[in-house]
């Protein structure tokens, strides 16, 4: 039976909520970087491909640290923030920096091989017909990578979902204000006596995750019947 206390709700709430708004804030971003990795040529270019995935091979507790280097009160960024009376670190707004960061490289790859699957030649067509580079991107290019941008969003989704290492950095596991599911199972699975409240927390996030790949599938196969249509 799965028993869920007032502030495992919150938890899940809060996952729920930091997912979303890391995903959001990270599309437009994550699309234009494709876009730039895919269809420009420029010096660095190299660089910055590098710089997108080094995520993927660095330990999130590395990646809190750093972020906690620039987001803390004697960090470069941090004291901006603070001047302005924003304050990040230990907010659940730090643990959706940590969770766009982590989460980041997944959703450009992705976007990136729906627009490397395009067609060049629509796009040649496109502009030989006199149409701006924002009417091909609105027309073409957007259209025929949604597939793309779909799976990238729900996968960024899924992995900040499951963040934990650099969530704990820079947000902490405060109950009811940082805490997110990962946080709390860790809490619970240090005790003994709690492993059923760790165990349904755990079903919980199973439940989510089939979910969002649940979506996925379906989603898909509704775009592969419109294009074959």
């Amino acid at each position: 039976m799965m028993v869920l206390t007032p502030e495992d709700i919150t938890a899940i709430g809060l996952s729920l909520k930091v997912a979303l708004t890391a995903t959001a804030l990270s599309l437009p971003l994550g699309f234009a970087v494709a876009w730039l990795i895919v269809f420009t040529s420029f010096r660095g270019k190299v660089l910055l491909e590098v710089l997108i995935n080094l995520p993927l091979t660095l330990p999130p507790v590395v990646i809190g640290f750093f972020l906690l280097l620039l987001l803390g009160k004697h960090g470069w960024i941090g004291r901006l923030l603070n001047a302005s009376g924003i304050p990040i670190i230990f907010t659940w707004k730090a643990a959706v920096i940590a969770s766009a960061t982590v989460g980041f490289p997944l959703l450009v790859r992705s976007i990136r091989l729906g627009m490397e699957s395009i067609d060049r030649q629509l796009i040649e067509a496109s502009r030989s017909l006199g149409a701006h580079w924002y009417d091909t991107l609105l027309t073409i290019i957007l259209p025929l990578s949604l597939r793309g941008v779909m799976a990238g969003s729900l996968l960024m989704f899924a992995r900040s979902l499951g963040e934990f290492g650099a969530t704990i950095i820079v947000a902490g596991n405060i109950p009811a204000i940082t805490q997110t599911i990962p946080l709390a199972i860790y809490d619970y699975a240090s005790s003994p006596s709690s492993t059923a409240m760790a165990l349904s927390l755990c079903l919980v996030s199973v439940l989510i995750s089939v979910t969002v790949l649940f979506l996925h599938e379906l989603l898909s196969r509704k775009l592969d019947r419109e294009r074959a249509q």
